[in-house]
């Protein structure tokens, strides 16, 4: 199972970890919170790299073009 990382509201440490979501539904994971932040980060951290990297290689800007008969 794979939990949206937007929608996690608080990390608990009770003995076990407990996510609470934003709809206030209650999640058990096996992981610690430190794990949950750290894994969170590096996803968001390869969006914004993907999202870089897809600038860098787009097309060119688009240009009009008037043709002679105007």
């Amino acid at each position: 199972m794979y939990i949206n990382a937007d929608l996690i509201e608080f990390i608990e440490a009770t003995p076990d970890t407990v996510i609470t979501l934003a709809d206030g539904r209650k999640m058990v994971v096996a992981e610690a919170p430190h794990e949950i932040v750290e894994r969170s980060k590096m996803f968001r951290a390869s969006v914004i790299a993907v999202t870089d990297q897809l600038r860098q290689e787009s097309a060119p800007a688009l240009s009009l073009l008037r043709s002679d008969e105007e």
